[in-house]
C-alpha cells in the first residue's frame, strides 16, 4: 500500500455525490432527527442503485434531504448516520478529521499508549473501532462500508501513529449480520505474537490475534483503578479472565482468590502475576457458578470481591435468563462478604439497563438477608464513550457496593 496517497483513496473512495438515495419511513426520520444513528431496514422504503458499503444520500417520504449515511444490504441496520445536510461534504477529509478529533480528545484525558481510540458511534465512525497497545494499533471494521475502506483507513492511521504494526480483528459474529467474512489478519507491519504493555504500572502481556474483544478487556481499565481505592483483606476475583482486576487489585490485598473457567486464561493470569512479582495470588479453573456456591456452604469470607461475568445477556430474549443469573451470582458474593466489605458488581450486556441491574442487586441484598450501600455507579472507561442518542453504546455498568451487615 502506498501511503502517501491514503487520504486521497480515501476521499474518492467514498464519494456522495456519486451515490444513490435511500428514501426512509417518517418514523426514521423523526429519530433521524433526534440523533440515533442507526436507521433499520423496515423503516428503508425504497433504494437506489447503491452499491453494498457506499455512502448514500438519506431522503424523507416526501424528498427532504437528511444527510448521508453508510450502506448496508444485508444489515438489519440499513443505514448508519454518517452526516447531516449541511456537513462538509469532502468524506475523505471528513474521515480523517474525525480520526484526528477521537484521538486528540484520548490524548487530552491523558490516555497515551494503551487506550480505544475510536469507539464507533460514539466518535461519528460509525462500525469502526481503533484499539491502541503501545506500538500496534487493532482495528475492526464491523460494518459494509468500512471493510470497504480498510485499506484506506490503515493507511490514514498508519500516517497518524507511524505503529509497528497494525492487526485487522475482524471475528466478531456482527460481520456474519453483514455478509462478511470473520478473519484476524496483519493488515501493516509485523506484529509478534504477545505485546508487552503496561497499564497503572501492572505489566501484561496481550495477545492480539487470539485475546478477548481485541486483546484485553480495555473498557474496564478506568473501573480496576477505582476498585484499587476499595480493595482491602481477602479478594475474590470472580470471573477473573487474565488477571486485569486481581492484578490491579492485589498489591492492596492480603490474598487473592482468582476464579475463572477457562485454563489458559488462568494459565496467563499466572504468568501476569509472575511478570509482577505478585506472589499471593491462587488462580483456580472452574465453573464459577458452581465454586461460588461451594464457597459459600463453606461460610468462607471475603473482603473485597468483584464480579466481571461475560455479557449473559446477548440478546433481547436472553435478558430473562440473565437477571437470574445475575442474581445468583450477586447472591452469593452478598453472603461471602464479611461487614464492612466491598462488592464490585459489573454487567457488560447492552440489554441489561441501569435500573433493571440496581434491581437485581437489591433483590439478592434482601435474599442475603444484609444492608447494602451504594458507594459508586460507574460505566465504560472515557475512552470508550456512550451517545446519549444511541443507548446500546451504554452497555457497561458497574457498581461499587458496601456491606453494612445484616439487617
Amino acid at each position: 500500500m502506498d501511503e502517501s496517497d491514503a487520504g486521497s483513496r480515501l476521499s474518492s473512495a467514498a464519494d456522495p455525490h456519486a451515490a444513490a438515495s435511500v428514501v426512509v419511513s417518517a418514523r426514521a426520520v423523526e429519530r433521524f432527527r433526534a440523533g440515533h444513528p442507526w436507521i433499520y431496514r423496515q423503516d428503508v422504503v425504497a433504494v437506489g442503485d447503491g452499491a453494498p458499503g457506499s455512502i448514500v444520500r438519506i431522503r424523507g417520504p416526501r424528498g427532504v434531504a437528511l444527510g448521508t449515511g453508510l450502506y448496508s444490504e444485508r444489515s438489519r441496520i440499513a443505514v448508519r448516520r454518517w452526516t447531516v445536510e449541511g456537513d462538509p461534504a469532502d468524506p475523505g477529509d471528513l474521515w480523517r478529521t474525525r480520526l484526528a478529533r477521537a484521538d486528540d480528545y484520548r490524548r487530552a484525558l491523558g490516555f497515551d499508549t494503551v487506550y480505544r481510540v475510536v469507539h464507533g458511534e460514539a466518535d461519528l465512525l460509525p462500525s469502526l473501532v481503533v484499539d491502541r497497545y503501545g506500538d500496534y494499533l487493532v482495528i475492526q471494521t464491523l460494518s459494509q462500508a468500512t471493510d470497504r475502506l480498510r485499506e484506506r483507513l490503515v493507511g490514514a492511521l498508519v500516517e497518524r501513529f507511524q505503529p509497528a504494526g497494525v492487526v485487522a480483528r475482524n471475528d466478531p459474529r456482527v460481520r456474519e449480520l453483514e455478509g462478511l467474512a470473520r478473519t484476524v489478519e496483519v493488515a501493516y507491519g509485523d506484529v509478534p505474537s504477545v505485546v508487552p504493555i503496561e497499564i497503572d504500572g501492572v505489566l501484561q502481556e496481550v495477545d492480539l490475534r487470539h485475546g478477548q474483544k481485541t486483546g484485553l478487556f480495555l473498557d474496564q481499565c478506568e473501573n480496576r483503578s477505582a476498585a484499587a481505592r476499595y480493595a482491602h483483606g481477602r479478594l475474590l476475583d470472580a470471573f477473573s479472565y487474565d488477571g486485569g482486576f486481581t492484578l490491579r487489585l492485589a498489591r492492596h490485598c492480603d490474598s487473592v482468590v482468582s476464579l475463572d473457567s477457562s485454563e489458559d486464561a488462568v494459565a496467563r493470569l499466572g504468568r501476569n502475576a509472575a511478570l509482577n512479582a505478585i506472589g499471593n495470588v491462587e488462580a483456580r479453573s472452574v465453573n464459577v457458578f458452581d465454586e461460588l456456591r461451594v464457597l459459600d456452604r463453606r461460610r468462607e469470607r471475603f473482603d473485597t470481591i468483584v464480579l466481571d461475568p461475560p455479557a449473559f445477556a446477548k440478546t433481547r430474549s436472553a435478558v430473562p435468563r440473565a437477571r437470574a443469573a445475575y442474581k445468583e451470582i450477586n447472591l452469593r458474593a452478598l453472603r461471602l462478604l464479611a461487614p464492612g466489605g466491598v462488592l464490585v458488581s459489573c454487567t457488560c450486556s447492552s440489554h441489561m439497563s441501569e435500573p433493571d441491574f440496581l434491581e437485581i442487586v437489591r433483590d439478592a441484598a434482601a435474599d442475603a438477608r444484609v444492608q447494602v450501600t451504594l458507594v459508586e455507579k460507574r460505566t465504560q472507561g472515557r475512552d470508550h464513550p456512550v451517545l446519549l442518542a444511541l443507548p446500546e453504546s451504554y452497555y457497561l455498568k458497574c457498581l461499587v457496593l458496601r456491606v453494612l451487615g445484616s439487617g
